[in-house]
């Protein structure tokens, strides 16, 4: 298929932020995790997107702690929120379609505030250890599976039964999608993919809704081969690939011990810049709804990887579940450290 003007001005998107970024760029951390530690209760089946009904100003202040923690891209708090999911709680239509336009406006003021305090402070890193410096700063706009919506842990399955077809995939996150195209983000992350029915929904969706928002799709993994469902990885990694709005491909929500090899996997099969956003390598019980603990690793050893990754082909890096502003931080140290070796 020849290159359109639209792909390339897609690429030209991530190329020219990349290059800005010095090459690589970081990814924020986890959200619940934080809401939670800020007083939020997320026993709810909304889980983080509850907070766009009860504490926005929650989500506002996760997200200045991430960019004072020097990640270049945000993400919103609309993983789990979905038209369906609001309308289940009483709400109409408009309402649900006001709380995604929301989640993206929380984040753009984010930006905005700390871009703001950026121009009055100095030095770039405070005594505390925040970060204050000026960059481009990217919104992106989260897209949860359907199994992140069924909110019984089949994200980490991927199993959906055989009653959910390609078409009723569509059909769910139609216009979510399109209400966070036009919600004024820059990208679309469509985040913890599990299988490969889902990513096909997604790419076919993009195309016939013609969205001209970049996006990228991460997949999760539970053995380094296969995504969570089975399927293959890179059979999923090649639908990616073959879709022209997506400007990114790779991984989040996996234990960091799989991603070199999941990097290797995308290689074969993917010209696109590579994300990767594991989480800290903790096991989620789907029937407990909860993080087990003591199964993880530490930040230290966390970002004792994350050179490898970039060395190996990983352009965009962050944390996912369970990670925070601490591993975000050290990140970003541990990559500036090694632009200023590159550039000795």
């Amino acid at each position: 298929m020849a290159e359109t003007t639209s792909d390339k001005l897609s690429s030209a998107f991530m190329a020219e932020f990349l290059r800005n970024a010095g090459g690589t760029a970081i990814i924020d951390g986890g959200l619940a995790t934080e809401l939670e530690r800020h007083g939020a209760d997320l026993n709810d089946p909304l889980w983080s997107a509850t907070c766009l009904l009860t504490s926005p100003h929650l989500i506002h202040k996760v997200h200045m702690d991430y960019l004072e923690a020097g990640a270049d891209i945000i993400i919103t708090a609309s993983y789990q929120a979905t038209i369906q999911g609001f309308e289940s709680k009483g709400l109409s239509r408009d309402e649900s379609e006001s709380l995604l336009r929301k989640s993206v406006e929380i984040a753009c003021s984010a930006r905005d505030n700390y871009c703001d305090r950026c121009n009055t402070s100095i030095p770039d890193e405070t005594p505390d250890g925040k970060i204050f410096r000026k960059r481009q700063i990217l919104v992106a706009a989260s897209v949860g599976s359907y199994g992140a919506y069924l909110a019984d842990g089949s994200e980490y399955s991927g199993n959906y039964g055989d009653s959910i077809t390609l078409e009723a995939l569509k059909e769910f996150h139609r216009r979510r999608v399109k209400v966070l195209a036009e919600s004024g983000a820059d990208l679309i992350a469509f985040e913890t993919i599990p299988n490969k029915l889902e990513a096909k929904a997604y790419a076919e969706l993009l195309e016939e809704e013609n969205i001209s928002v970049p996006a990228w799709f991460a997949f999760n993994s539970k053995d380094g081969i296969h995504v969570v469902s089975g399927d293959s990885y890179s059979e999923c990694v090649s639908i990616a690939e073959s879709c022209r709005n997506i400007v990114a491909v790779g991984i989040n929500c996996t234990p960091p011990r799989f991603i070199h090899g999941l990097i290797s996997s995308i290689k074969k099969v993917s010209t696109k810049p590579i994300v990767i956003y594991p989480n800290s390598g903790e096991s989620y019980d789907a029937d407990l709804k909860e993080w087990v603990q003591n199964t993880g690793v530490s930040d230290d050893d966390f970002v004792s990887y994350v050179n490898k990754w970039c060395e190996v082909g990983a352009s965009l890096v962050g944390g996912c579940c369970r990670t925070t502003p601490d591993t975000i931080r050290a990140i970003y140290r541990t990559l500036s450290k090694r632009e200023e070796n590159h550039s000795l």
